[in-house]
């Protein structure tokens, strides 16, 4: 019944799967990329954050120095001043972002792997229409992840009020503590708030990147036909290979009766190979082969053979080695020529020529 109604019920090919992820459709949560992109930040923070605060202060204590501030400042100088302050700025901030950018691919690669594609920069008229647009927007899969989204959220904000609950004693006597202690005890709450917040999103992102994946699958699956298509698209109809396979077969084996005959000899293993050899010393160096076959084909050249009184001589280990060793056509190896040569001698000799 699915299969008349055109359900997706099969699981994606390596093909569906090669040719979606060319397209740049690839499973990803933005919730996964996100968590690593702020642990990154916040790990940033704990361990440059003092020296770019350093940095920031010295430039803003530089601009107030009395030798740049008062009537010591002149409306031609203010440009230069801007230029330095914010060259020294994009000096000490660079490396931090270098650093989070560096974090955002990695977050990607982990999720995606390699993978560079245009294709989502392609035109598609289909974006472009407002019906689809609206339907993309109101579509059950919206409000899932509308839904979903909120639940998040609600989840976040009870863990931050725990958490802040906890240290609410601790709040309370912030007027009565110094301010060193104040901001040390600030921070404090604050770092162990952002830890806690950062494993709940990482833990919230990895639930949502099994999901993606799953919903990709879902989203690839394909017909019973759509199979079959594909599979018929990529070896071929079995009917045009069977003919093409026969053809092949029937050019073989007129070779094979042309050129049997004129061996002098078929070296065979009776219950597999046979190799039909023919040697001229007028016109060549070494025994040549003719034929070869194994198996039903090592059954039609003896029977060729036989029936144009051709000798067969059962000589199983030379057999094996010539098939395996020996192309059609081609002059055997120095390495068959004494065990060839026995066998030619032994023929020549039945049939009263001289070896």
């Amino acid at each position: 019944m699915a299969e008349e109604m055109g359900e997706r019920t099969e699981q994606p090919t390596s093909k569906r799967r090669s040719e979606t992820r060319n397209r740049g459709q690839v499973a990803k949560s933005q919730d996964f990329g996100s968590a690593i992109d702020m642990t990154g930040g916040f790990l940033l923070l704990l361990f440059l954050g003092a020296p770019l605060a350093g940095t920031m202060a010295g430039i803003t204590r530089h601009l107030l120095d009395a030798r740049t501030s008062g009537h010591g400042l002149f409306a031609a100088e203010l440009g230069d001043y801007t230029a330095w302050a914010a060259t020294q700025a994009a000096l000490a901030i660079a490396p931090f972002l270098l650093i989070i950018m560096l974090i955002s691919a990695i977050a990607q690669f982990v999720q995606v792997g390699w993978l560079l594609t245009l294709y989502p920069l392609k035109p598609q008229l289909s974006k472009l229409n407002p019906i689809s647009g609206v339907k993309r927007i109101i579509s059950k899969r919206s409000l899932l992840k509308t839904v979903v989204n909120t639940i998040k959220l609600a989840i976040s904000a009870v863990v931050a009020f725990i958490l802040l609950r906890s240290h609410f004693d601790a709040a309370v006597a912030l007027p009565l503590l110094e301010v060193l202690q104040a901001t040390m005890l600030i921070i404090k709450i604050l770092v162990t708030l952002a830890a806690w917040l950062l494993a709940l999103m990482f833990i919230l992102g990895i639930i949502d990147l099994v999901y993606q994946r799953w919903q990709q699958t879902q989203d690839m699956k394909m017909t019973k036909q759509e199979v079959k298509d594909e599979h018929r698209s990529m070896e071929g109809d079995m009917e045009t290979k069977g003919r093409r396979l026969r053809m092949a077969r029937s050019m073989l084996m007129q070779r094979m009766h042309q050129s049997v005959p004129t061996a002098d000899v078929i070296v065979t293993n009776p219950t597999h190979y046979s190799v039909a050899l023919k040697y001229d010393g007028k016109s060549m160096t070494a025994p040549r082969v003719v034929a070869k076959g194994a198996d039903e084909l090592a059954f039609r050249i003896r029977q060729i053979a036989s029936a144009h009184g051709i000798p067969i001589i059962e000589k199983p280990p030379l057999a094996r080695a010539l098939y395996h060793g020996a192309d059609v056509g081609r002059e055997v190896s120095p390495q068959f020529y004494e065990a060839v040569a026995e066998v030619l001698a032994f023929v020549y000799r039945l049939a009263g020529k001289a070896a």
